[in-house]
This record gives structure tokens, C-alpha cells and sequence, in this order.
């Protein structure tokens, strides 16, 4: 996975220096057809060489994601200061953890507390559950199943 990362990065180079436009969508524009030239290329059925292929549009989905989640959470924090009449549920949530690893964990609870009206507050000593305190917490089963199937879900797609 690596070589084909670092031969997408090549390519892209390449493509930038052949061009001679130094500018970020020439850079983009780049690196998207060098991972098409790749994906052309290989026809290996190895599967760690077909994982680069499968990551990339999940990893660009995910970015994605977490930019439109940061807005909405920016524009309903910004609201609630603006408005006078406060909306505001706070309230410190439970979530169960499917991740496991330090790092699947880490990366969650630092998506979590970048995400405005949220904050990583602890993690169970057995890893299990992730406590979370909210700005709205309206129903704390929707709360839960938007990070199970938002953040969590989709960051263990990348990751596993």
C-alpha cells in the first residue's frame, strides 16, 4: 500500500512539473489521475495492493463527512450565541466503543472534541465506553447512533 501511495505521490509530481502550474488544483487534479493511471494499471488480485484503491475514496468521503459535520455544528453553536433564547440541552453521554486500538479510540475522541458543542471528556479504564459531553442532547439514543454511524463507523472503515 505503501509503494502505491508513493507511487501515486510520484506521478503527481510529475504531472505538476510537466504542467508547470504550481497551484492546489493542478496538484488535485494530479493526484486524481495518477490514482486512476494506477488503478488502470494494477491487475494484480493481491489484496494489500487493492486496499490503496478501496482507502482513498473512503478516506476523501471521510474528510468530507467531518468538514460538513464541523459547519453544521458551527453554524448551530454560532446560533445559540446569537439568539437569545438558549435551546441548549447540555448533557454528558455514554457511548459504547466497537473501536479497540489506542489509536481507533484516539482519533475518535479528537474527532469528537474538534466537532463544536462536543468534548471528549474519559475513556472507561476497560476501553469499552467514551464519555462525551454535548451542548444537545435532545435523545440520547439518537446522540449515540449519530456518532456510531457517523464518526466511529466511518473511521473504523478507513482504519480496519
Amino acid at each position: 500500500m505503501k509503494t502505491k501511495f508513493l507511487s501515486n505521490i510520484l506521478l503527481t509530481l510529475i504531472w505538476v512539473f510537466l504542467t508547470g502550474g504550481y497551484e492546489f488544483n493542478n496538484f488535485l487534479f494530479g493526484f486524481v489521475l495518477s490514482f486512476i493511471i494506477l488503478w488502470i494499471l494494477s491487475n494484480n488480485d493481491n489484496n494489500s495492493e487493492k486496499k490503496y484503491f478501496k482507502i482513498i475514496p473512503k478516506l476523501i468521503s471521510f474528510v468530507l463527512f467531518f468538514l460538513w459535520e464541523m459547519i453544521k455544528a458551527n453554524i448551530q453553536v454560532a446560533y445559540e450565541v446569537i439568539t437569545p433564547p438558549h435551546n441548549m440541552k447540555p448533557g454528558i453521554v455514554s457511548l459504547p466503543l466497537d473501536a479497540k486500538t489506542d489509536l481507533e479510540i484516539t482519533l475518535l475522541a479528537n474527532l469528537i472534541t474538534l466537532t463544536p458543542g462536543t468534548l471528549s471528556l474519559d475513556v472507561s479504564t476497560d476501553r469499552s465506553v467514551l464519555y462525551i459531553h454535548s451542548m444537545y442532547v435532545f435523545d440520547r439514543e439518537d446522540f449515540i447512533n449519530d456518532i456510531k454511524n457517523g464518526f466511529e463507523k466511518r473511521l473504523l472503515e478507513i482504519l480496519r
